[in-house]
């Protein structure tokens, strides 16, 4: 079969599969990224949770041996959700980003992947290839970028003239060589609205992403969340739509024909109190569908707290008090703290006094004194 002959056959066959793009793309070293991630590096902007071999992120060879081409894909998901629960007194709510809406994203993009895989298979069947959603070596953005899927935005997210950045990314390098697609021209312009409207200021300059200020990452760390930054956090529990929902490409675009990314309000919206006391069967059943979910309860249940502080729900004392109190989690006692000096009140006074008598954990009791100096009552503690 000749080369643009097996392209269309994929192309025609990644729209049966329900692939809303797809791109085909050299596997060259990617040079300038190269340069751009050892920089990163240097300037400590990396979360942590990339590749840390920064050759097998620009390398396509060293995940497959004799890599040719790269098939890269993109899903369209959801950016609005339908009679969406609203916060009241009392009975706030927090915010899942719409990157974790629905189902996973991680499996439904490799089955549509193994499934196009199969395909190539039967029309090649000596292909060898290798398939990465999200937590591959490869940078996913450069890949859909270099495969024309859209450009590299401001914001860091890949943006599609169809879907704007509402897309989820995925790829398969194969042995296979086929004819590659063009780079899209980059459409932001001068624009620099995502910038601007950064809560942290995580991006440093159009295209630079300082992933440790950063709320999407902010959100899945397990420890203490820096000061500067819990304010900042507002009611969200997972990630950060921020830079995605201020982008003019993003404006009136919503498709939801995916039904395995349809969002269950109550899970998206999820009412903040339950959380603090769900065990972790629980959160597993209400949550383990979701992309969010990944680290546990621990982080969702850390930005519950924060987000009851930014509320300053007085009703949420009595369930604050009792983690303060009797939370085996170091964290999440010192997070309450925190709340509770954030919130105020002769309860919460309370509540951080009892506590400042009996906690030995050194940083906890340093969140115990943050919590009386919000309060105005530090002089208490000593």
């Amino acid at each position: 079969m000749r080369p643009a002959e097996l392209k269309q056959k994929l192309i025609d066959r990644a729209k049966e599969i329900g692939i809303d793009k797809i791109g085909f793309a050299s596997a060259d070293p990617f040079i300038e990224l190269k340069a751009r991630l050892i920089e990163h590096r240097k300037k400590g902007y990396e979360s942590g949770f990339e590749e840390p071999d920064i050759e097998k992120r620009v390398r396509p060879d060293l995940s497959l041996p004799e890599a040719k081409t790269i098939i890269a894909i993109a899903l369209a998901y959801p950016s609005k959700l339908k009679n969406p629960p609203r916060s009241e007194p009392g009975a706030y709510r927090g915010i899942f980003c719409r990157a974790s809406w629905g189902e996973d994203y991680h499996h439904v993009l490799r089955d549509k992947l193994n499934r196009l895989e199969a395909y190539l298979h039967e029309w090649v069947p000596e292909a060898r290839t290798k398939i990465m959603v999200d937590t591959g070596a490869l940078s996913d953005r450069a890949v859909a970028e270099r495969a024309g899927i859209g450009w590299s935005g401001k914001n860091t997210s890949i943006i599609t003239e169809e879907f704007g950045s509402w897309v989820y990314l995925g790829e398969m390098i194969t042995d296979v060589y086929i004819p590659a697609d063009q780079p899209v021209t980059d459409g932001c312009g001068d624009c620099n609205l995502c910038i601007e409207a950064c809560p942290t200021g995580a991006l440093v300059q159009p295209g630079q992403l300082n992933s440790r200020s950063c709320i999407a990452y902010l959100t899945q760390t397990k420890g203490f969340l820096p000061e500067e930054y819990r304010s900042k956090i507002g009611n969200r529990l997972y990630g950060c739509d921020t830079c995605q929902t201020v982008c003019p490409k993003n404006r009136k675009v919503h498709f939801d024909h995916h039904e395995e990314f349809q969002p269950d309000p109550e899970k998206v919206k999820p009412l903040l109190k339950p959380l603090l006391s769900m065990s972790n069967r629980q959160f597993k059943e209400t949550f383990g569908q979701m992309a969010g979910s990944w680290r546990g309860k621990k982080p969702i249940q850390r930005n519950a707290i924060l987000a009851l502080a930014h509320f300053k729900d007085q009703t949420a004392i009595p369930d604050l008090t009792e983690l303060l109190h009797n939370d085996p989690r170091p964290v999440i006692r010192g997070t309450a703290a925190w709340a509770l000096g954030k919130i105020g009140g002769e309860e919460a006074k309370k509540a951080l006094i009892t506590a400042a008598q009996n906690e030995k954990d050194e940083e906890v009791r340093k969140e115990i004194i943050k919590g009386m100096e919000l309060l105005g009552q530090e002089k208490i503690y000593h």
